[in-house]
């Protein structure tokens, strides 16, 4: 996966369609992200680069419910990649 802006931006869409407001605010994060279920808010260190936050939404995205019929067909295989890549990750 390319470490772009438009990376980021397919990532922030996932979450988006799902309901999920991403934000970028500055904090002290153990982990780089802050993540408020109850008001669906997945709030990002914004002293991250571009890389870290991408990497942020990799970790977050299979751990929180998405609503994959909301999800357009673009986000939907992206959606099944990323959870495809963290079950290989973290079989468990």
């Amino acid at each position: 996966m390319k470490l772009t802006q438009s990376t980021l931006d397919k990532l922030s869409d996932i979450l988006g369609q799902s309901d999920y407001v991403v934000r970028y605010e500055r904090g002290t994060f153990q982990s780089g992200w802050c993540l408020l279920e109850s008001k669906k808010v997945v709030v990002l260190n914004k002293y991250l680069d571009i890389e870290g936050r991408i990497n942020t939404l990799l970790d977050i995205i299979p751990q929180v419910a998405i609503d994959y019929d909301k999800l357009t067909h673009e986000s939907q295989l992206l959606y099944d990649n990323i959870i495809k890549n963290a079950k290989l990750i973290d079989p468990a």
